[in-house]
């Protein structure tokens, strides 16, 4: 049994602990239906509005704080949030529950007049709460706060606060009962003292609320939000008021910066970071920043998938995607940011991770995958593209992969299009098919001696066909044109053409249990494959798994070494730590320190070579 405090009491009920506002929303709907409108004179109401206000203002703290585009360059501690964070972090929101509930045991008593005998506004109240905090909440909380990292109160209870190694707006609600009623009496003791002096009003409610929850969310959003030259044309600010840096130092020292919002009571107590405004004024100029060593080009699937970004929800964007019903309300402004996005929008930075010491971020080009396949668009998202690459050499990254449809053969060539361009760019673009065709060869079990092959005559097709058919292995090359199956051929040693096969019908495949699809398959042609049949994927979207007789492969894709570090997000359908084949190609090439660009058609001979590698860096099959 735990210390008293330590846990909370509804952590066993998992999702089911939302049952908790049960009673509210049963007790402001009956309002609501009673009065035949909102029922702005229950206190009820005014909770749960509040629940939705609070939550929203973590949400967009939240989101502001991980919009790279935005604040790379003004982020105080450079590590990226990881999955061990992510998931220690989940239950944030225990802290709004308790206030909420707390809140709904106040208003139930006498102890506060109803919300009808209540002011909109009180400016005396607004001087009384302010009077009552600076006087009270801040000292009082400094002192508990240095208390809890005292002994036992750290090693029981703040421990766990400070287990997050990169602070997070949600980050500020994340912690243990007693620390959460302790934050508690912070908020609403100038509250609970206006009221007392007869001076309370609606507006103080929301607004003292609302202001310290936007106050600790700015302080933990890593993000410096106050420039260094207002600090410096106004040097008592810096006792008024803390900054995202000021409350990192205290989150990685432990033994310094323990106030609440104002600095004052530090520098009063001795216990102010020396360091706090001169590290400030680093970060606000951009010092802290570093240029990214590997760059995975990316772009969006669909309007719905979109949502599934690091910077929308946490929740979400740490599993793989799949569509949530909560998603699809909001649909519509999902659709609205990819109108924006064909407007005005250029390539921006989602996501990050460090491997070895080198820094890789994910770039996403503004266009959606059907936007690809509409003939105007074509030259405008390869412009999209040429620019990234040139930026991207500008600042001096040293390997770029083109992911999915960003390195389309009818598109650029497979990158072959900006390299021809460009002869002098420094960093080295890949197309990571390579090591994407490594990982469906080696899929296939060793005792295979037939394929059935779909998308033969595309880039990949044509490597698969051309290694396997060296291994002795017939393959079956579905295509109708026999002018790009002969030229396949022709490319395979003379004692190995044999091998390759041209097949015209699904039914020449009727007896073959090995398929390997580069090319969509509807239900119908999926029959044609025998009971027991394993599909092997390289095709975009994945075939619908129609057969219950048979079994399905996924894409290919690669799981990233063990040290890989501040990993927090999938790679849209991919499991935690498993990135697309293209994604870790760019990887291994990144690793290796190879010179050569990677675009254009597949060298076969070199299959093995990168697979190899892959597996020598710690690159595993998923």
């Amino acid at each position: 049994m735990g210390s008293p405090l330590s846990a909370w009491p509804w952590a066993s009920l998992g999702a089911y602990k939302y049952l908790l506002y049960g009673p509210l929303v049963w007790t402001a709907a009956q309002a609501w239906r009673e009065q035949g409108g909102p029922p702005t004179g229950s206190w009820c109401f005014h909770l749960l509005l509040l629940l939705a206000l609070r939550s929203l203002t973590f949400q967009l703290w939240f989101s502001y704080g991980n919009m790279l585009f935005f604040t790379r360059r003004r982020r105080v501690v450079r590590d990226g949030v990881d999955f061990q964070q992510i998931d220690a972090e989940w239950d944030w929101d225990n802290l709004v529950i308790m206030q909420t509930l707390l809140g709904a045991m106040a208003t139930s008593s006498a102890l506060l007049p109803s919300v009808s005998d209540l002011r909109v506004w009180d400016p005396r109240g607004w001087a009384a709460a302010l009077l009552i905090h600076v006087a009270f909440s801040e000292p009082a909380f400094r002192c508990a706060h240095k208390a809890l990292h005292q002994g036992p109160l750290f090693s029981e209870y703040h421990s766990k606060h400070h287990s997050s190694p990169v602070t997070q707006p949600l980050t500020a609600a994340y912690g243990t009962p007693l620390e959460s009623l302790v934050l508690t009496l912070a908020m609403g003791a100038p509250i609970a003292g206006a009221f007392l002096a007869g001076a309370g009003s609606v507006s103080l409610v929301y607004g003292h609320i609302f202001v310290f929850d936007y106050l600790r969310c700015m302080g933990y959003s890593n993000v410096e939000v106050i420039s260094h030259k207002t600090f410096q044309a106004f040097p008592f600010l810096r006792y008024l008021i803390y900054t995202p840096t000021y409350l990192s130092l205290h989150h990685q020292e432990k033994n310094c910066n323990f106030c609440l919002f104002m600095p004052l009571f530090d520098a009063l107590g001795g216990t102010v970071h020396p360091k706090s405004w001169e590290l400030q004024k680093e970060v606000d100029q951009g010092k802290n920043d570093r240029v990214p060593d590997f760059v995975f080009l990316a772009h969006v699937v669909d309007v719905v998938s979109s949502m599934h970004v690091p910077f929308a929800f946490r929740a979400c964007s740490s599993l793989p995607w799949a569509t949530h019903l909560v998603l699809l309300p909001l649909w519509p402004f999902a659709l609205s940011m990819m109108v924006l996005q064909v407007l005005c929008s250029k390539t921006f930075t989602v996501s990050f991770y460090y491997l070895r010491g080198r820094f890789h971020q994910t770039w996403t080009i503004p266009r959606y995958s059907f936007q690809y396949f509409i003939p105007p668009m074509k030259k405008g998202i390869n412009h999209q593209i040429e620019l990234a690459i040139l930026r991207a050499d500008r600042m001096g990254v040293k390997v770029l992969s083109l992911a999915a449809l960003n390195k389309n053969e009818a598109l650029n060539g497979g990158g072959t299009l900006f390299v021809n361009k460009h002869p002098n760019l420094r960093l080295r673009v890949v197309h990571g098919n390579t090591l994407t065709a490594g990982v469906i060869l080696n899929e296939i079990p060793g005792n295979v001696k037939e394929v059935f092959l779909t998308g033969a005559t595309s880039k990949l097709g044509r490597a698969i066909a051309l290694y396997l058919c060296r291994k002795r292995i017939r393959v079956l090359m579905l295509t109708l044109s026999s002018e790009r199956f002969l030229k396949i051929q022709r490319e395979a040693p003379a004692e190995f053409q044999q091998y390759l096969v041209q097949v015209t019908k699904y039914h020449a495949a009727k007896t073959c249990k090995t398929w390997l699809v580069g090319k969509w398959l509807s239900p119908r042609e999926q029959r044609w494959a025998p009971p027991g049949s394993h599909f092997h994927q390289f095709v975009v979207p994945p075939v619908i798994e129609f057969r219950r007789d048979c079994t399905y492969g996924k894409l290919a894709a690669m799981r990233l070494p063990k040290d890989v570090q501040g990993l927090g997000s999938c790679e849209y359908t991919m499991e935690r730590g498993v990135v697309h084949a293209c994604h870790a190609g760019g990887v291994v090439h990144c690793l290796e320190g190879w010179e050569h660009h990677e675009v254009g058609a597949i060298d076969v001979d070199r299959i093995d070579v990168v697979w190899k590698a892959a597996l020598k860096h710690g690159l595993s099959p998923p």
